[in-house]
């Protein structure tokens, strides 16, 4: 008997049983470091799971910016499917991802997948440190994955994993969740290191996504997620909700670890603050 998909989270004892195993699965390393674009090529080529391709935060799963659609803007469908189909990855694939910066990255592709309509795509709990934990065995070098023919698409966007862009957020401010994934300082407008301005979008509460995590890296039990997000939802339902960030990275694991407590369904503002800051025109709010 087939064993049931993994949609939200992998342990590492749980990947190690199905490498064992031999198990059908694509291993993606997606390490990143937004101060030194080469620095998660360079990790990757000194030590990875066993198989796993790299995937690069900018060339593989973002757009060219054009400094007024964000930072990391989202890759045509058909470009992000020929991207799939280069790693390995068939619609029937399992898909493990992993980074080394507390799933921040992870949680990206994690969702990108499913914006595809790839529902068997989980993130490795603890990522490499947890892995490590137990022994787990790495790799070093470059890694060639075999290519699978073109991944198809639908004719229209995936339900798993809806969007939400810049003008149907601000006709809708006021009627929805809007949960941002930023540090404190950020959201508040203290401080701004990436962005054109200060601040955050009006009506937005605050979730910083390291809020996610137990101390050990992982992520905190389903009932203490489902509790956390619950307030903030204030008895709005998860479709109502649409979460954003500095540029459509870390928002994606406030959507997993909402999906993680069985509250799945929110939207993702792909362009987030560094497109809605971008404009002049749009409303800030700022403490």
């Amino acid at each position: 008997m087939q064993a049931s998909p993994h949609t939200a989270l992998i342990t590492a004892e749980a990947l190690r049983s199905m490498l064992g195993a031999g198990a059908p699965l694509v291993i993606v390393d997606v390490g990143f470091d937004l101060a030194d674009a080469t620095a998660g090529e360079r990790a990757h080529r000194a030590a990875h799971l066993p198989g796993a391709p790299y995937a690069h935060l900018e060339r593989d799963l973002s757009a060219a910016p054009t400094g007024r659609n964000g930072r990391h803007p989202l890759p045509e469908r058909a470009a992000f499917a020929a991207t799939l189909a280069r790693l390995g990855i068939t619609p029937a694939t399992q898909v493990v991802v992993y980074d080394r910066q507390q799933s921040m990255f992870a949680a990206r592709l994690w969702w990108m997948l499913r914006w595809l309509g790839h529902a068997p795509v989980a993130v490795l709990d603890g990522g490499l440190a947890a892995w490590q934990a137990i022994g787990g065995p790495l790799e070093s070098g470059p890694v060639t994955p075999q290519p699978q023919p073109a991944y198809p698409i639908g004719s229209v966007p995936s339900p798993l994993a809806p969007t939400l862009d810049a003008a149907a957020l601000q006709s809708k401010l006021g009627q929805l969740a809007l949960i941002d994934a930023r540090a404190p300082e950020r959201f508040r407008g203290d401080v701004e290191p990436l962005d054109a301005r200060a601040g955050h979008i009006p009506g937005a509460c605050n979730r910083f996504f390291k809020d996610n995590l137990a101390a050990d890296g992982r992520f905190k039990p389903a009932g203490v997620l489902r509790e956390e997000f619950s307030a903030l939802l204030q008895s709005r339902p998860a479709g109502a909700v649409v979460h954003q960030c500095g540029s459509g990275v870390t928002a994606c694991h406030n959507l997993l670890a909402m999906a993680v407590a069985g509250l799945d369904g929110a939207a993702l503002y792909p362009g987030s603050w560094s497109e809605w800051s971008a404009d002049p025109t749009r409303p800030i709010a700022v403490g």
